[in-house]
């Protein structure tokens, strides 16, 4: 019941390894903290912080420019975690993608005290929630499995690096424009649907608008591992 007792442990899987949450005082995940991610500048000192409230774990943002997506183990319930918001833990295991510079992390959360939450709702993090398959036509999905590649194929890392727009273009043929107008389309495709983060222009680099739509996508399961078979055409190995 929230509100009394103390929660069930809580557990954090990150790179193979699991932290377990101490009860008596915030768990700080970042470039410095209990849990280290890695010594990214670009990451936050103090980026992700565990604590809790009223009987009941809470997940909150403490850095001051990066966001982080938060979803459930189907991928079907997910939420934007912006600076400064927080949620709370309602799931046995949540899973949790944000970038720094060109790469993305992702970590898990367990715990067997989560509350009876109904799945087809987002969960409220004082940011955007989206739910729902977006549909992608072949070369649109191939667009973003290329981009989502290294993030889906070393997942037991716990990180994986976002290839530039010309990396990507050759890695599957194509020109960069075509590259980059295939990336416009399927950007505004989702943005249509309520997802942030993928518009372009000043002060926002390119880098940010495909590292949120790998984030978006692998959190989502709009791509899986599975989808890595696509590539194999242009790489033998691959898949």
């Amino acid at each position: 019941m929230i509100g009394s007792g103390e929660p069930a442990p809580l557990v954090v899987e990150f790179a193979g390894e699991r932290f377990e949450v101490p009860v008596d005082r915030p768990f700080a995940i970042g470039r410095d903290g209990d849990l280290v991610v890695d010594e990214n500048r670009y990451l936050h000192r103090r980026f992700l912080e565990l604590t809790i409230e009223n009987g009941m774990w809470w997940l909150g943002n403490v850095g001051s420019r990066i966001a982080a997506t938060v979803t459930d183990g189907t991928g079907r319930v997910h939420a934007r975690l912006a600076p400064g918001a927080r949620l709370p833990v309602v799931f046995d295991r949540l899973h949790v993608l944000f970038g720094a510079g060109s790469t993305t992390y992702d970590l898990t959360l367990h715990t067997a005290g989560g509350f009876a939450v109904d799945h087809g709702r987002p969960i409220d993090a004082g940011g955007d929630a989206t739910i729902g398959d977006v549909p992608l036509s072949p070369s649109q999905r191939l667009l973003v499995v290329a981009l989502a590649e290294n993030v889906l194929r070393h997942h037991e890392s716990g990180r994986g690096e976002i290839p530039s727009s010309a990396d990507a273009a050759a890695r599957l043929g194509w020109t960069l424009t075509a590259f980059t107008r295939k990336l416009d389309t399927v950007c505004g495709k989702l943005e249509r649907e309520g997802v942030t983060g993928l518009r372009g222009g000043r002060g926002k680099l390119a880098t940010n608008r495909r590292m949120r739509l790998v984030e978006h996508a692998v959190a989502t399961r709009l791509v899986t591992r599975e989808d890595l078979v696509l590539l194999a055409e242009f790489d033998p190995t691959a898949g």
